[in-house]
């Protein structure tokens, strides 16, 4: 049985007798299992992009904080449709390809902003480097995948005790302006983790070493 088959009937609870699998009853399932609760969410994190930038943006007093709220929101359904993903089993393909996608534009996103808002080298630098990293990383991920090595480069602890610190400093950053106590915790937070980003990324290219010398 197709593994789209079994995930549809498990969440689902379809008979498969009751159904006489016509090519669109196959179309309308395989689109069933991707609008599962933690896609679902995942999707959500990415229409709140706009409404983050638009809440900064807003000639309001209160824009940092429903900047940083809604940020926070974002943070929060990143680890919710993971948790919802495994609780449910309703891990899927589209997930796993959409759920890093989001985070990654999610933050990048933000720090842009950052980056904008602050005009100093001092939020330019890390805000590179953590951006850099992302790139480098998934690039890294899509040619072990294409060589069928994919495992060696699977999310590491450090990876993501850097993903919680970098969501941190961002609501920390994004809550007040710039010069600020909190601000100033955001910073020290964001180069916390870029060093994490750094680590992180030094594991991965070690794990990949080995079958990158082979290529070379």
């Amino acid at each position: 049985m197709q593994k789209w088959l079994i995930q549809f009937i498990v969440l689902y609870g379809v008979k498969t007798d009751r159904l006489e699998w016509h090519p669109r009853h196959i179309h309308y399932a395989k689109r069933l299992i991707m609008l599962n609760i933690p896609n679902l969410l995942t999707l959500f994190r990415l229409v709140l992009i706009p409404f983050i930038l638009i809440a900064y943006y807003w000639p309001s007093e209160s824009r940092f904080l429903w900047a940083s709220g809604l940020f926070m929101l974002a943070a929060a359904t990143d680890w919710l449709d993971g948790f919802l993903a495994r609780k449910l089993n309703q891990t899927t393909a589209f997930g796993a390809f959409l759920d890093p996608v989001a985070d990654k534009v999610t933050v990048a996103v933000a720090l842009v902003v950052l980056v904008e808002s602050y005009s100093e080298l001092w939020l330019t630098v890390p805000a590179i480097i953590i951006i850099s990293r992302e790139i480098v990383i998934s690039a890294l991920r899509e040619w072990m995948a294409e060589t069928g090595k994919g495992a060696h480069v699977a999310v590491s602890y450090i990876g993501k005790v850097k993903t919680t610190m970098q969501m941190g400093s961002i609501v920390f950053l994004l809550a007040t302006p710039p010069g600020t106590l909190i601000a100033t915790l955001g910073l020290v937070m964001l180069y916390a983790a870029v060093a994490l980003t750094l680590w992180s990324m030094m594991l991965y290219l070690s794990a990949a070493w080995s079958h990158l010398k082979k290529d070379m």
